[in-house]
């Protein structure tokens, strides 16, 4: 009987340290676990939109069996069925459309999702790109997954590109204006400097006036009067719906970029989603923040 259980443990051992095939296809996610893939996904769901987009950029959106509630953006994808919100789905209906992987949401938010869909056996990347960097990782990832890894690189090179004939403009600029970056309006939340707006704003040559390392940041109005930016930039979407101009409000036209009309109003899912949409994003906030580069 020794002898059996000793063989059944060497014969489970040794396929257990079995290396992948030669043709899987294995990244590391943002929450540092490995995930392999014998062949390209088949079924997919994606639980964020900036996910949805960069797998339909690569040329994986074929693929897509469903989609969240507020993934809308590619006319094709919102034809869909929805699963819920990103940061909660319906498991069960998901479970029901039986996919072979799930490109989730690794942020702090979505750790209960997270957590459930790996309980339950199901195939989960996860990631949390919260820089330009980090969104290139994540092209190049899901590239690999996809098994589209040379478009994963086109991509990639594409928007360093769009980015770079943005620096090239603003390193002509002669100041750098302040600014505030309004996430939602109630109550008024605004990007902080360990956000990706951070960094975006910045290449377009502004500076964000927010002093907190982190990525959102409740403000008051006393505060932001203090402050008193140069420029005003409103994001409209699923965090900020219909909000009203800063313009009619109680106390923002007292700001000097209310009275002075520098305000943007920015579609939330092109300047705040980590996804292929950076570059364009980057131009946007550029020709708003320094217009006389761009005459």
């Amino acid at each position: 009987m020794k002898r059996l259980f000793f063989s059944i443990f060497l014969f489970t051992a040794f396929f257990a340290y079995l290396p992948q095939p030669a043709d899987a296809a294995c990244i590391t996610d943002d929450t540092g676990e490995e995930v392999c893939l014998d062949a390209p996904p088949a079924r997919v769901i994606s639980t964020y939109g900036a996910f949805t987009e960069t797998i339909w950029e690569l040329g994986g959106g074929k693929t897509l069996v469903a989609r969240t509630k507020n993934d809308t953006t590619i006319p094709e994808v919102a034809m869909l069925p929805a699963v819920g919100t990103g940061l909660r789905p319906n498991i069960e209906y998901l479970l029901a459309l039986a996919p072979d992987l799930v490109i989730a949401r690794a942020s702090n938010a979505g750790a209960e999702t997270l957590a459930s869909l790996r309980e339950r056996g199901i195939e989960t990347a996860a990631f949390d790109p919260a820089s330009v960097d980090g969104v290139y990782s994540l092209i190049e990832r899901l590239g690999v997954l996809f098994g589209l890894e040379a478009r994963g690189g086109e991509i990639v090179e594409k928007i360093r590109g769009e980015i770079a004939a943005v620096e090239a403009r603003v390193s002509k600029r002669e100041s750098t204006p302040t600014l505030i970056y309004e996430v939602r309006a109630e109550p008024l939340t605004v990007a902080g400097h360990d956000s990706l707006v951070a960094e975006l704003v910045k290449i377009a040559g502004g500076e964000l006036m927010v002093d907190v390392d982190k990525k959102l940041v409740r403000f008051d109005v006393e505060k932001l009067l203090s402050i008193n930016p140069d420029l005003y930039v409103v994001q409209e979407g699923p965090m900020n719906v219909k909000p009203l101009p800063p313009l009619e409000r109680t106390h923002h036209p007292a700001l000097k970029a209310v009275r002075e009309g520098k305000v943007l109003t920015v579609d939330e899912k092109l300047i705040s989603r980590p996804g292929p949409r950076i570059g364009e994003a980057v131009e946007v906030l550029s020709r708003f923040i320094h217009p006389e580069l761009w005459q």
